[in-house]
């Protein structure tokens, strides 16, 4: 019998949510949270497996602390580690730090797990999604970045709110950098399949999506620190489309290799997700306005790129 196993690097608030959600839904046999703080991924597992009679599953969650053999085998990785950001903090701050903490957490995943997919939660995204795919030295399909999910789902609830619509009816789309220069794409958001440019007026719409590129620092602002529950269930989502093979179709942090007219970089666009990673990219028909979002999008992200290029980790 096959079984399969996650693992989730980081046991705060996103990992420990990401964990939740898999064991729920009985995305894997086991779930392992992983920290490097004695007793507290333990604590958090533990209190995760009491909940199995209540909430119904079978999937074990084991907590340890530092050990990456208890990790061998697992079929996707999540990596949450890292500091979140503080009030004031840009993601950029964020960047050496971070960096150093990625790779090290990813010398140690493909030493155990050489086959597993790799999903990467800590920020700043895109370039510790690079970090990480320089450091495994293994095919781009098998690493990515979670923002877009996460991003689309801020865009969605703010526009199922202003609709007085279930969020179940609203498809959007959007691409670049996760942070101040994501592109939604207001041309390609529906609900029901009706273009949501038909209910709503344009003001209404562009405050939206201003309000979406900044989604992440009006958590901060308002708790002190960064989000857990929407990144966490993105991050678990990305896990189900992967082990369920279900060829879902998600704006994912990827590296590009002439897609969209750019090379060597990780950006958010289409994916199609599935058992094997990233199995196909999507590049859809961009207007001049998109364009030149997307274009200015991935030349913040290169210059990101550059930064941690020129701090010579890896």
């Amino acid at each position: 019998m096959n079984t399969t196993k996650v693992t989730v690097i980081g046991a705060g608030n996103v990992g420990a949510t990401c964990a939740q959600i898999c064991a729920e839904r009985e995305l894997a046999n086991e779930v392992i949270l992983l920290d490097i703080k004695e007793g507290v991924s333990e604590g958090k597992a533990l209190d995760l497996w009491q909940t199995a009679p209540i909430n119904y599953y079978d999937s074990r969650v084991t907590g340890v602390t530092n050990d990456y053999s208890r990790t061998s085998g697992s079929d996707v990785v999540v990596i949450t580690s890292g500091l979140p950001r503080k009030p004031g903090m840009s993601r950029d701050d964020l960047i050496s730090v971070n960096a150093g903490i990625v790779k090290q957490v990813t010398e140690n995943v493909v030493k155990y797990s050489p086959n597993a997919i790799i999903v990467v939660v800590s920020n700043p995204l895109d370039v510790m999604t690079y970090c990480a795919y320089l450091t495994a030295k293994v095919k781009s399909s098998k690493v990515l970045g979670m923002a877009g999910v996460l991003d689309t789902a801020r865009y969605r609830a703010f526009l199922a709110e202003a609709l007085g619509c279930s969020p179940k009816d609203i498809q959007a789309l959007l691409l670049g950098g996760h942070g101040d220069t994501m592109v939604p794409l207001p041309r390609y958001t529906t609900v029901a399949g009706i273009p949501v440019t038909q209910l709503i007026d344009k003001d209404k719409l562009n405050a939206i999506i201003e309000r979406t590129k900044n989604g992440g620092g009006e958590l901060v602002k308002l708790m002190g620190t960064s989000a857990w529950y929407a990144p966490g269930s993105a991050a678990a989502q990305m896990v189900e489309a992967i082990l369920r093979d279900q060829k879902r179709i998600f704006p994912c942090c990827v590296k590009l290799n002439g897609e969209y007219g750019v090379k060597d970089i990780f950006l958010g666009v289409p994916v199609k997700l599935g058992r094997e990673g990233v199995e196909q990219i999507i590049e859809i028909e961009l207007n001049e306005t998109e364009r030149k979002d997307f274009d200015a999008s991935a030349k913040a992200v290169k210059e990101v790129m550059n930064v941690f290029d020129g701090m010579k980790l890896i």
